[in-house]
């Protein structure tokens, strides 16, 4: 598989975002279950004001059908009331205050509906468990169990229906029995819901029905609802499970699919680290591909390591086993050897010797190739040209360019140009280059040098091999064969290229580099 590979084409999201939300969620599913509770609270006590106006409504009706004397107009307009109540918005008031003593006499006609009246209260409360009372026109208790006789005017929601207007309240409630402690949570368990129906008729106000009940426990009601109550709570336990899910597929499995292949690169199963499939997040995709290169990398250093070293064991041992049989010749012939023969053998020597030299000077020249690190340097082309031009003339090698083409500005260090031109110089002249034609093109990014010389060429077979380390053609003549391999190595730390095209004769070169 390529590291450069991408994954599947699907969004990836960085890995912040992915905890923002599950923590949100985290966050709000209590917070929900809590709006819930509260929603779910105020609708009781929506149901139970609707509950009371009904209850108010018909009692209203009949205390006007008594008070005209079986005879009620039923010609007034439809007059809709809604339950209005808010437990979040609308204040809770203290605990309705005591009646009063009355002042003001009962009109023996509503006295007489009263008594009717009175019997109709009671066995309707035994089924609605309403507290029930009917007061006449100047707010006294005609009707109901408790306070008969008494005045209740001065209660904000009587005054109100007195003057024609339907009222509700919230009104403190305190329990007879401890509330249990999850009881807290409701508001529902110490409230209670007061209604105050003015009966109109004509335009007239004749009483008002006033009604309270205590909104229904809504832990009772949960566990009424129990079925409903087990589902929300699988629901909830649902959503928690897609979270977790979510959060595995996203992060853990990429993580243990990660952690998977660096054992199996350690154990020697794989060579290297391959790009996640399914990275889950924008950050581990980078981490998975960085992986990736590294691995690549580091892999492909090992070969290049191993057939270094490989190669430079070869290249040391050929001297070093002339050198050896040669020094064995000498020690047992040297005194009956022909003096021609003996210095023979001493240049043969002094040559390994100096192909050593060249060796370890060019192994150093590679790994300070290998170990360069990129920097902010650059370099103006031309000037580096007019300094080889210079040294390069002495051994009868020609530089012809265009000054203008290649006065431009390119991202690497000034030595590091020098040295890849230089060895690409010197390659020409050891295959017999007395002319070398450097011409230039680039765009808004990189700078492509074309270099041709007019030298012997590159045979087809060798093409493949060139940038082949110690591999070289003119070894009699001194070649080590690390020259191009040090261009390359060069050429690869500042993200530039070498490449060797096709040419009808010589050897043709093209050397990549980006602009400065």
């Amino acid at each position: 598989m390529r590291i450069n590979a991408h994954p599947r084409l699907r969004r990836l999201f960085r890995l912040r975002t992915i905890l923002l939300v599950v923590m949100l969620s985290v966050m709000f599913l209590p917070l929900g279950s809590i709006y819930f509770l509260r929603f779910y609270e105020n609708d009781l006590v929506r149901k139970t004001e609707l509950e009371l106006i009904s209850q108010s409504a018909a009692l209203a009706s009949i205390y006007r059908y008594l008070i005209h004397q079986n005879h009620l107009d039923s010609s007034q307009g439809y007059l809709p009331i809604k339950p209005s109540l808010d437990l979040s918005s609308d204040k809770t008031l203290p605990r309705r205050p005591l009646a009063n003593v009355a002042t003001t006499p009962i009109h023996p006609l509503v006295m007489e509906a009263a008594q009717h009246m009175q019997s109709i209260l009671a066995t309707t409360q035994q089924v609605t468990l309403a507290g029930m009372r009917l007061l006449d026109a100047n707010g006294v208790v005609i009707a109901g169990r408790e306070e008969t006789g008494f005045s209740l005017a001065h209660i904000d929601e009587v005054r109100n229906a007195l003057a024609g207007n339907f009222t509700s309240v919230i009104r403190e409630r305190i329990s007879d029995e401890p509330q249990p402690p999850i009881a807290s949570i409701s508001r529902g368990t110490k409230i209670r819901i007061f209604t105050a129906f003015p009966i109109i008729d004509q335009g007239k106000v004749y009483g008002v029905v006033y009604l309270s009940r205590t909104p229904q426990n809504i832990l009772k009601h949960l566990y009424a609802n129990k079925k409903k109550v087990f589902f929300l709570i699988l629901l909830v336990l649902g959503l928690t499970a897609l979270l977790a899910t979510f959060i595995s597929s996203r992060l853990s499995r990429p993580i243990r699919e990660l952690i998977k292949q660096t054992q199996k690169v350690t154990s020697g199963e794989l060579e290297t680290v391959e790009v996640l499939r399914q990275p889950g997040t924008y950050e581990l995709s980078e981490l998975s591909r960085s992986f990736a290169e590294m691995s690549k990398t580091l892999h492909e250093r090992t070969l290049y390591i191993d057939r270094f070293a490989s190669h430079v064991s070869h290249e040391f041992k050929t001297p070093l086993t002339s050198m050896q049989g040669t020094l064995e010749l000498l020690q047992e012939h040297i005194d009956d050897m022909p003096i021609e023969q003996r210095q023979r053998f001493l240049d043969n020597l002094q040559d390994d010797t100096e192909r050593l030299k060249r060796l370890v000077n060019r192994l150093l020249e590679q790994a300070r190739a290998d170990s360069t690190q990129i920097s902010s340097e650059t370099t103006v082309v031309i000037d580096i040209l007019k300094q080889l031009e210079s040294r390069f003339s002495d051994s009868g090698l020609v530089l012809d360019y265009t000054p203008d083409k290649v006065d431009v500005v390119v991202k690497i260090a000034p030595n590091q140009l020098r040295i890849i031109l230089s060895n690409l110089f010197d390659n020409s002249l050891k295959h017999q280059a007395k002319h070398i034609k450097i011409t230039a093109q680039h765009d808004d990014e990189q700078l492509k040098l074309f270099i041709h010389d007019n030298g012997s060429g590159i045979s087809d077979a060798n093409r493949e091999r060139i940038f082949t380390p110690f591999f070289t053609t003119r070894r009699e003549d001194g070649g080590t064969g690390l020259g191009l391999g040090i261009v390359e190595s060069l050429l690869k730390v500042w993200n530039g290229q070498v490449e060797l095209l096709e040419s009808d004769s010589g050897a043709l070169f093209k050397i990549t580099l980006f602009l400065g």
